[in-house]
């Protein structure tokens, strides 16, 4: 009876470890996703205000919503799906109740930039400087009663800083989640694809585009040390990338190139750096594009 019991034991040990140990088939990698991804970025997102300066006008009444608070109403509800997708693919188990709270609150913040980024950009149609604090704006600075200036200062915050905050650390910490699930034996894993390689491009530097105009590179070198950090330590246990894990690791490693080709380029441009006064100057692409391209035509 006792041996029956110890071999009992045994077989249920030994299948509790199998089946927390890191899954040994090969996974593949998720083009079909990282492809999806990539587009809505750069159509939903980078191509909001584009959408908006291009289009006419008198389609979109400024009391009414224009085409790019379309374009982040269809990001707000694609991306969540997209990153759910994303972590059902995960090779390894992922903490359910951390990746829908950090869903949530990731559309929670992107739902209240959309209000205040809706109206930042109907404030550039009306002459509206970017490259300008709030106060020192021509169109600001003169309002009566002063205390108007106050809301449009709060309305600056909950876009530029709230808003991003709460969609972008949700979101970082939702990628570190699936990349810490995508180590295995690394006799098992496959280096990333072509079809990788030719998306690492335009991901990264949407990247690039999402630090420097979300103001959250402080937040992005983070993510970053933290994803170098869990690849060491998943090494020396033993474990490898998959290629979708090497796919995000070289996506934010080239990012990190871009953003410092970025401010080196605009080191020694005085009204930026009025503006960035800050520990990182990290200049917005937008700023640069009302002070130094709308300008000069």
């Amino acid at each position: 009876m006792n041996y029956c019991s110890s071999t009992c034991s045994s077989i249920i040990t030994a299948g509790v470890c199998k089946e927390n140990a890191p899954k040994k088939e090969r996974q593949p990698f998720h083009f079909d996703l990282w492809l999806c991804l990539t587009l809505q970025n750069w159509i939903l997102d980078f191509g909001r205000p584009i959408a908006m300066i291009v289009l006419p006008l008198e389609w979109f009444p400024l009391n009414k919503p224009s085409v790019g608070d379309y374009f982040h109403m269809i990001y707000n509800v694609v991306t969540p799906f997209l990153l759910l997708k994303l972590m059902e693919r995960a090779p390894r188990p992922v903490p359910r109740t951390a990746v829908h709270l950090c869903i949530i609150t990731f559309v929670m913040g992107a739902s209240i930039h959309l209000v205040g980024d809706s109206i930042n950009h109907r404030l550039i149609l009306s002459s509206y400087q970017l490259h300008l604090s709030v106060r020192e704006n021509p169109i600001i600075k003169d309002l009566k009663p002063a205390s108007l200036i106050d809301s449009f200062e709060l309305l600056y915050f909950y876009d530029e800083h709230l808003g991003h905050l709460m969609w972008y650390i949700p979101f970082f910490i939702i990628v570190l989640i699936y990349f810490s699930a995508c180590f295995s034996d690394s006799e098992d894993q496959e280096k990333m694809p072509l079809s990788g390689w030719l998306l690492l491009g335009p991901s990264s530097l949407y990247y690039w585009y999402l630090a420097t105009e979300g103001q959250i590179t402080g937040l992005f070198l983070l993510a970053f040390l933290a994803m170098f950090t869990v690849r060491i330590f998943q090494q020396r246990k033993g474990l490898a990338p998959d290629s979708n894990s090497s796919f995000l690791f070289y996506s934010f490693s080239v990012t990190l190139l871009l953003v410092f080709l970025w401010v080196a380029y605009l080191w020694d441009d005085p009204v930026l750096r009025n503006k960035y006064p800050g520990l990182f100057y990290v200049p917005e692409p937008w700023s640069y594009y009302t002070l130094h391209i709308r300008e000069s035509h």
